[in-house]
């Protein structure tokens, strides 16, 4: 590592294990700092030894800086784990060296000095109630060499000029995948380029559902099926791979990337909640794509209370069941199949022990009738992006629904059914930012590269290039953090923390990198026919879908408290 005025491109290869060394040595007081915020927060939200929901909504800014600090905590590790996996196989390049001790040189940075929650939020370690003397644990030899060597302007610099020289790759740097996982990247990256990217802004600038037709290439290619088991259809392939294919698929256009979400969420609920004749049922059509599916929970005035959900099932004589109530923000509702249903079947609860998850058949619509099945009325939600699927908002009256579709064939575990599919949901969510935020990089990069001003291009001007830099390393960081809660995900260990906060970091980083895309623009990033208009719409859901940024900082501070 660099210091005492050296810049570190400077410096031989050889000294790279020396990086490695600082890094490692630098994680040890970050966890130490962790620990004391968890143990202070702990204390001052707990009553009679457990946390109080009420202490922990009085204190919301301690108790989301907590999880901001672990969040930061795990990024760390797993660029550790990544660095050293790659020295391990000799490909941890500069490229890969520089990545890591921007990474590093920026997040300790912040956590001394104030953690960046979004553009107006910063959490400052007194927020968490730490003390000077107690965040100054961090200052050691190692982490002033990094703070203070690793993030220069020239550093930064030199990781802009060796992109550029190695532009024909997928990734800013390895990712530290095996072989087969790259094919796919680089099988579903070709598809992209191809199918895609050469359409997907004319989709959202015209408000288009995606064709058919992709939808049918992208079932041959098994997208659909990917993560279900071969017994019934699918790929059987990991969580890992999931991420591979969301991400670069959502690299092209977050809406085709977010097709397979839809049968990961009801596979998922299926595979956990269904019964024997309802796996051989839908399994196979999820697979395929002969069945498409839609998320049918939030209602007009609960959000993220799914606890607070009012829609009512009332099973009648025969068995069946007649749904009553509105549900909002469905995504591609209309031309689906099926609907995994979330409804109240027990009228004296209040909760969501009274919840129940039915596995509800439909009528495929149009844009002219966009729910011709009795019982449903409803119509588009225009938004700002993420336009490929669209949103709707549904209202049932006495809708039918087979007793034989009620999930499992019992009432009141739709809460705990629901629950089971948040680590997959949100992993995958990651992903899409991860993806997101790399198209964000790919279009800014070649704009700084083609426009001209003041006589050369506008990635020679070291303001566009730092944030050029910034993109690539806090992309490989998202990565590694979904990659990470995949990995445990696989290995069936729960990862609901993990998912949350690969989810939580990568939001704000398809945010950032869309913004500071749009700015390297200048106001050509303003015009809706440049592509970064509509990538800086698309990042910006994806700090809210599938839990909040503040939500999603909530359950896992609770998490890590408990």
């Amino acid at each position: 590592m660099a210091h005492d005025g050296q810049d570190i491109h400077s410096l031989a290869p050889v000294l790279l294990n020396g990086l490695l060394k600082l890094t490692a040595a630098s994680l040890p007081p970050v966890d130490t700092v962790v620990n004391i915020a968890l143990s202070r927060l702990r204390t001052k939200l707990s009553v009679n030894g457990l946390i109080s929901n009420e202490l922990l909504e009085q204190h919301q800014t301690a108790a989301h800086g907590l999880a901001w600090l672990s969040t930061y905590a795990e990024a760390l590790r797993q660029m550790q784990k990544w660095a050293e996996k790659l020295d391990n196989s000799s490909k941890f390049g500069e490229v890969e060296a520089l990545i890591h001790q921007i990474a590093f040189s920026e997040y300790l940075s912040q956590i001394y000095g104030g953690i960046q929650m979004n553009q107006s939020e910063f959490l400052r370690p007194h927020d968490m109630g730490l003390t000077h003397a107690e965040i100054s644990t961090i200052l050691i030899p190692e982490f002033r060499i990094l703070t203070e060597s690793g993030n220069t302007q020239a550093v930064r610099l030199r990781l802009v000029e060796l992109m550029q020289d190695r532009s024909a790759e997928i990734t800013v740097g390895a990712s530290g995948l095996d072989d087969e996982l790259e094919m796919i990247r680089e099988q579903f990256r070709r598809y992209t380029i191809e199918k895609i990217e050469p359409f997907s802004h004319d989709w959202h600038l015209n408000d288009e559902l995606i064709p058919m037709g992709v939808i049918e290439e992208l079932a041959e290619l098994g997208v659909f099926g990917l993560t279900i088991p071969e017994e019934y259809g699918g790929l059987g392939l990991s969580k890992a791979s999931m991420c591979v294919v969301s991400e670069e698929l959502s690299r092209g256009y977050i809406g085709v990337g977010s097709l397979g979400t839809r049968s990961e969420i009801a596979a998922e609920l299926i595979i956990a909640g269904g019964n024997k004749s309802q796996k051989e049922k839908w399994l196979p059509k999820l697979a395929s794509a002969e069945t498409l599916p839609t998320a049918v929970f939030t209602e007009p005035n609960t959000g993220s209370d799914l606890g607070a959900l009012r829609t009512r099932a009332v099973k009648y004589s025969n068995g069946d069941y007649k749904i009553t109530g509105n549900k909002t923000w469905i995504t591609h509702a209309s031309r689906t199949q099926l609907m995994t249903l979330l409804a109240r079947t027990d009228a004296n609860t209040t909760d969501y022990k009274g919840l129940s998850m039915f596995l509800a058949e439909k009528i495929p619509g149009t844009d002219e009738v966009p729910f011709p099945t009795d019982g449903m009325t409803g119509g588009e939600i225009k938004v700002l992006g993420y336009r490929g699927m669209k949103e709707y908002e549904i209202a049932f009256d006495n809708f039918n629904v087979k007793a034989e579709n009620l999930l499992g064939e019992k009432e009141g575990k739709g809460f705990k059914q629901l629950m089971e599919t948040f680590e997959s949901a949100r992993i995958q969510t990651a992903a899409r930012a991860v993806g997101v935020a790399q198209s964000a990089l790919d279009l800014s990069m070649q704009y700084a590269i083609d426009r001209k001003q003041f006589g050369k291009s506008l990635i020679h001007f070291p303001r566009v290039a730092n944030k050029l830099a910034m993109m690539a390393v806090e992309i490989m960081v998202a990565r590694q953090l979904t990659y990470f809660s995949a990995f445990e995900k696989d290995e069936e260990r729960r990862c609901d923390v993990e998912a949350g906060m690969a989810k939580l970091l990568s939001a704000r980083v398809a945010w950032a990198a869309a913004d500071s895309g749009l700015q390297i623009h200048g106001g050509n990033g303003f015009a809706l026919e440049y592509k970064i208009s509509r990538v800086m719409c698309d990042a910006r859901i994806l700090n809210i879908f599938e839990g909040a940024a503040e939500i999603q900082a909530q359950v896992i501070a609770r998490r890590i408290l408990a």
